[in-house]
């Protein structure tokens, strides 16, 4: 069961004044399958808005803070807005519990899956940005994501996570990693991919994206966390 909205906004430490935009924002698309008469729409638009904001947010930071090159600058916004890091922010802040979920996707282990835990801090960026503004917005976004870029640059997760990954596993068993899609999902113009990461057979991380590359990147970044192997 999916906890109290309030108790999110007071974890937050945010007075919404249209707590719907925050409920919106935990609302997963499978729960309206069983819930048609459900008042509230799903998080996917809220996602949307999100996700512009957190880019312009962070592009904004990198390109007032560092005079890197545009490439180097890239690299590092994405890894601060990538689906393996949003997942960390989701699981600091326990949004899991807050979900509002079919109860396949519960039984599935939906609160835990990093698509749907992302794509929720990028709802909840949107429903704070509605609710109260650009400033608010920032706030959040450079104490939650952006305060994770010195880990990003000490530990240089922003390389490409794919290349680092084969680099390693050639290096300690002689082999290359196969990535090996585990679902796809959404409409035509808004696919969803989970791929995950094998070593000798073994499964080493999972990662989700808006193409089958993409996701292959969010899961050799995941399997990279992991590499104690």
């Amino acid at each position: 069961m999916q906890s109290d909205i309030k108790d999110l906004a007071q974890s937050l430490g945010i007075d919404f004044q249209n707590e719907e935009y925050l409920l919106t924002a935990m609302i997963h698309r499978s729960y309206l399958n069983e819930h048609s008469k459900w008042k509230t729409d799903h998080n996917e638009r809220l996602e949307f808005l999100g996700d512009a904001v957190l880019e312009l947010i962070v592009t904004d930071y990198l390109f007032k803070k560092y005079p890197n090159p545009e490439g180097e600058l890239t690299n590092w916004r994405a890894a601060l807005v990538r689906g393996v890091t949003l997942k960390e922010v989701a699981d600091q802040l326990e949004l899991g519990k807050y979900l509002y979920l079919s109860k396949g996707e519960e039984l599935s282990g939906g609160r835990e899956r990093e698509l749907i835990l992302a794509n929720a801090v990028e709802a909840l960026i949107g429903a704070i940005y509605l609710d109260q503004g650009y400033g608010a917005a920032e706030d959040f976004i450079k104490k939650y994501i952006i305060a994770k870029l010195p880990e990003i640059l000490k530990n240089k997760t922003y390389q490409d996570a794919k290349s680092h990954l084969q680099e390693l596993s050639q290096e300690k068993f002689g082999i290359t990693p196969v990535y090996k899609l585990v679902s796809e999902s959404g409409p035509d113009h808004n696919k969803q991919f989970v791929m995950a990461a094998y070593i000798a057979d073994n499964e080493y991380g999972q990662g989700a994206g808006s193409s089958k590359q993409l996701a292959e990147q969010e899961a050799a970044a995941e399997a990279l966390k992991k590499w104690d192997i």
